[in-house]
């Protein structure tokens, strides 16, 4: 039998117990253990026993895997896994012949369809975009080889690049990789720099997670820096290098470094001062807002909570800026509300996150960090948090 996760059950058992509206006394009531022991064990000072865990399953009515961390359930439903697979497979055309006996829509419909693809994943209806993805994947790839046109080349590096977000943010790392590889061939067949460079920066921020080269991210932001080179200054290049300063910016916080962090805002936001709210460069969107916004995820990973709520507070989301961009924003309030101990406006900010992008939100790993901190602080859960967990899978 394979061994108990000691590290991690206690704080499992008080989740669980919290979801299930209980005190340590009130489970300690249920199951034939001591009150002593079971805070002791949620507190990490003593082991759980195998009998200890089943005693404790038991009473509140759950899966010995939800406490031991063992076959965990993915918290990707049925659903995006059958929205996946297709977009998977039709990027795997990329390289391959088209298809004689598919008829392909005229170019003009082609790029308007891309365009219509994007306003959905800015607007977090992950959902649709995903069922519309391998439809357009496929008929832009056989278009770009049959009658190859810059306007076509850009709208299939746009809608793979719509692929990559798609897969990021239902948590489908793998396939995001693939759709940047095929944005970045797309992009070289269409002569556009700023393509490229978008295409690094998103690139790079695959290298944010704590156990990343950070340096490798970095080398990626560098390289967009060099490709604006050869655009010449314009509004639109000036706010892919801030974006790229951005990305730099979280790379830098995950790495802890702060004076990198300090002086990649500092250079992004003396660009944002210039450039005002830009609000769409190939649907990338860069301005003072956008700088507040990833000041507000740094200052969480040097776990600078009070600077982080200050920052998220300060930032004016400017008319139209996306529900996507929007939610993520309010994600990270939370957990800079969590992390200060305002609880109650922590869950408020979680609740007008899942309120604006549903689908973006549930499956957005700050939240069920957030969520599970929530957990842990309090002594029993309202309802209100109990459902948001359960909503999440946590």
């Amino acid at each position: 039998m394979p061994p108990f996760d000691d590290e991690h059950i206690g704080i499992r058992i008080a989740a669980q117990r919290k979801r299930a509206g209980l005190t340590q006394q009130g489970l300690a009531q249920r199951i034939p253990y001591s009150y002593s022991l079971l805070r002791h064990v949620e507190s990490g000072h003593k082991s759980a026993s195998p009998q200890f865990v089943a005693a404790v399953t038991r009473a509140l009515g759950i899966d010995t895997a939800a406490l031991t961390g063992q076959h965990s359930p993915s918290p990707r439903p049925g659903r995006v896994t059958s929205l996946v697979q297709p977009v998977r497979e039709a990027l795997d055309l990329f390289d391959l012949p088209p298809d004689p006996h598919l008829p392909t829509a005229p170019p003009q419909e082609l790029a308007a369809a891309a365009e219509a693809l994007c306003r959905d994943v800015r607007g977090a209806r992950l959902y649709q975009a995903a069922t519309a993805l391998p439809a357009l994947l496929a008929d832009l790839t056989a278009a770009c080889r049959e009658h190859p046109t810059t306007e076509l080349w850009r709208a299939l590096a746009s809608a793979c690049r719509s692929a990559h977000d798609v897969t990021t943010k239902l948590g489908c790392y793998d396939l995001a990789t693939v759709a940047l590889d095929r944005m970045g061939r797309a992009a070289e067949h269409a002569g556009d720099p700023l393509l490229g460079a978008i295409r690094q920066y998103k690139r790079a921020l695959s290298y944010r997670s704590r156990d990343a080269e950070h340096r490798i991210g970095l080398r990626m932001v560098a390289a967009g820096h060099e490709m604006l080179r050869q655009t010449g200054e314009s509004t639109e290049s000036l706010a892919v290098a801030g974006q790229l300063h951005l990305g730099a910016a979280v790379i830098a916080a995950r790495a802890g470094d702060r004076g990198a962090v300090e002086s990649h805002l500092e250079r992004a936001g003396e660009i944002a001062r210039r450039t005002g709210e830009v609000g769409s460069v190939h649907w990338l969107s860069f301005g003072p807002a956008n700088v507040g916004a990833h000041e507000v995820f740094a200052r969480l990973e040097l776990r600078q909570y009070d600077e982080a709520l200050a920052a998220a507070r300060a930032v004016r989301p400017p008319h139209g800026w996306a529900a996507s961009r929007r939610a993520a924003l309010l994600v990270d309030r939370a957990r800079a509300e969590m992390e200060t101990g305002r609880a109650e406006a922590a869950l408020a900010s979680l609740a007008k996150a899942r309120e604006l992008a549903p689908q973006q939100t549930r499956f957005h790993p700050r939240v069920r960090e957030t969520v599970n901190g929530l957990l842990n602080l309090r002594r029993r859960s309202p309802d209100a948090l109990t459902r948001m967990a359960a909503w999440v899978g946590v």
